[in-house]
């Protein structure tokens, strides 16, 4: 297949890419390197520098290269940057998904082809969609409740997938992620909190936590979420999944085990809670495993020792 993969020279999208090419797909990126690296991108994947809020431009590269699925990764993925500047949030989450999916669906449609494009695959989020479920682990029946810009901007998004995906008539498979982590993942953010905790016991720093570390989250390995992806090609049409353990993962042990792995002999600093991150999520991923024949396989020890080594 040909596939584009948007946000291909972020953390998480380039492992997809690599897992794409590796299958031998042929794959572009379209990335505009805002919070990617070009050391991540994969030599054998061609290479667009652009930003998904320029309709335009993807109208040319999407007329060029005519793929076949489109895997969008690319997002403004930080809680506390939205709450901030809510507007750019929603200008790349959301209007930039709708401009992907006219680029995606409307050269076919106004050329009158009878072939439609295969597959618009979303990345969404589980751990800022439900807000504060009263049961864990929560499955997609639980309506949304975002408790952050960024929550809503992705809800958006997924809606903005179904309307076009009903509009242009091609098939979608919609993702929420809980917290991936995994090597090449950005120390220098605020969402990868094991990149952050490696970095900073590396230098010696103890890493700050916000809380009193009872706030818990569902981790799951970007290997396993990069072989969703693959299976995502060709299975789970029309559907919204949850990838996660099901698993509550708190901060005092994500410490814990990222410490071990290091080496880390120091104790945490702990701050305030900060406003629009829930405090506790995980995903039942039932459906994704009936769906798609999908459940993770590499656990949290194994996962973080593999980060630890990566560096």
């Amino acid at each position: 297949m040909k596939i584009i993969v948007t946000g291909g020279a972020g953390f998480i999208g380039s492992h997809v890419v690599d897992a794409y090419v590796k299958a031998g797909h042929r794959v572009i990126i379209i990335d505009d390197l805002s919070t990617g690296f070009r050391r991540n991108l994969n030599p054998r994947a061609k290479f667009y520098k652009a930003d998904i809020r320029n309709q335009r431009l993807l109208e040319i590269i999407f007329r060029k290269e005519e793929p076949e699925v489109v895997n969008h990764h690319a997002a403004l993925a930080s809680v506390i940057a939205s709450i901030k500047n809510p507007n750019e949030t929603f200008e790349v989450n959301v209007s930039g998904t709708a401009n992907l999916l006219r680029a995606f669906g409307t050269p076919r449609q106004q050329a009158g082809e009878s072939r439609n494009p295969k597959k618009f695959i979303m990345i969404s989020t589980g751990g800022a969609m439900y807000g504060t479920p009263k049961k864990l682990p929560v499955s997609e029946k639980i309506p949304p409740c975002p408790l952050s810009p960024y929550g809503l901007s992705k809800l958006l998004a997924e809606e903005t997938v179904q309307f076009y995906a009903r509009a242009f008539y091609f098939p979608y498979t919609i993702l929420r992620y809980a917290n991936v982590y995994g090597p090449r993942q950005n120390p220098h953010g605020e969402a990868g909190v094991v990149a952050i905790f490696q970095k900073q016991m590396k230098e010696g720093v103890p890493p700050t936590i916000f809380g009193d570390g009872t706030k818990s989250r569902d981790y799951v390995y970007v290997g396993d979420i990069a072989a969703a992806n693959l299976v995502a090609l060709r299975k789970g049409t029309d559907v919204t999944l949850n990838l996660g353990w099901g698993k509550k993962i708190s901060d005092n042990m994500i410490f814990t085990e990222v410490a071990r792995a290091c080496g880390f002999k120091g104790k945490p600093r702990y701050a305030p809670y900060r406003k629009g991150e829930v405090y506790q999520i995980a995903l039942d991923a039932s459906r994704a495993k009936k769906i798609l024949g999908w459940k993770p396989i590499i656990p949290l020890r194994k996962g973080i020792e593999r980060t630890v080594l990566a560096l």
